[in-house]
């Protein structure tokens, strides 16, 4: 993993996503009083490996278990927090899986929604990069 490079002044919030796509879309949460949608995943804790918090944070928050073999990293990204001071920033380290179980909201997630490249203003700094990501790369929708 990279070094951060990022200048004492700035503050860094580390997340892990899951990039999960079905026919051009991206699927996404939005949590509860939040007005963005944001890819699952979250924030690790103390000691976790990165397969580690986003085996327990996709349990969490859409009750599926991610297949630990199938785990592919996608890539990082990073940009301002949403919601936060300006100089807080926010890198997402994403990866691919498949899973078993079925999809559903739980803690503090309110609804999960499919998403294309349309939504794009509907989702924090971080996540456009990554929309644009995937619509570079011809995996997500117009």
């Amino acid at each position: 993993m990279p070094e951060n490079k990022m200048p004492p002044s700035q503050k860094l919030i580390d997340k892990i996503a899951w990039l999960h796509l079905h026919e051009g879309k991206l699927l996404s949460t939005r949590s509860r009083g939040k007005d963005r949608y944001y890819i699952p995943g979250g924030k690790r804790e103390t000691g976790e490996t990165d397969e580690q918090t986003l085996l327990r944070e996709i349990r969490e928050e859409l009750t599926v278990e991610l297949l630990v073999e199938s785990i592919v990293y996608r890539g990082t990204f990073e940009a301002p927090a949403h919601g936060h001071a300006p100089d807080v920033q926010v890198r997402m380290t994403c990866y691919g899986a498949r899973y078993t179980g079925t999809i559903q909201p739980a803690a503090e997630i309110e609804e999960v929604i499919w998403l294309t490249y349309r939504h794009r203003p509907q989702v924090s700094a971080v996540d456009q990069l990554i929309f644009d990501w995937l619509k570079y790369q011809q995996l997500l929708a117009e």
